[in-house]
């Protein structure tokens, strides 16, 4: 009974198989590669080396263009919380004056 309540679980291991391994055609392919390295013979990849994303100030300009809308709204806003201070305070001196 006193061995069950204070009882503390084993450990898990965490094992997880290869799905997609193949050490023969990865051996292969690194001797492929290997051998036209040496040769001096390049092919053409889906990837180019020198590709550059052209994102460069994206996120600068798109934060400008959201912050000119934020200030627009903002400037509105107070506005017409202003606008509804000044006739809250007519009404107020209106009642109390009457």
């Amino acid at each position: 009974m006193i061995g069950s309540f204070f009882h503390s679980p084993k450990h898990r291991r965490f094992s997880m198989p290869f799905r997609y391994y193949n050490p023969e055609k990865e051996e292969m392919q690194d001797r492929e590669d290997r051998i036209k390295k040496e040769l001096g013979i390049h092919e053409k990849k889906g990837t180019d080396s020198d590709y550059r994303p052209n994102i460069r100030g994206q996120f600068r300009r798109a934060m400008n263009h959201s912050s000119k809308t934020a200030s627009g709204e903002r400037r509105r806003s107070n506005t017409r919380l202003l606008l509804l201070i000044v006739i809250i305070s007519l009404a107020a001196y209106l009642l109390f004056k009457f």
